[in-house]
């Protein structure tokens, strides 16, 4: 067996570990980023006074 050969492999497959992970770790804090954003521009939407007076002649 090859020692040098295999540790370069395995070596390759931690660093292929760690960016895959950062990765992955990127695209969830975006996603958290843009939850937050979308939950803050619904909630600047709102009319609190939207639906307050019915108007009740015809």
């Amino acid at each position: 067996m090859d020692i040098a050969g295999m540790s370069m492999n395995l070596n390759n497959a931690k660093v292929m570990q760690a960016s895959q992970l950062a990765v992955m770790k990127l695209a969830m804090n975006t996603g958290k980023d843009i939850a937050a954003e979308m939950t803050e521009m619904m909630e600047k939407s709102c009319d609190p006074n939207l639906g307050n007076h019915i108007d009740t002649q015809a």
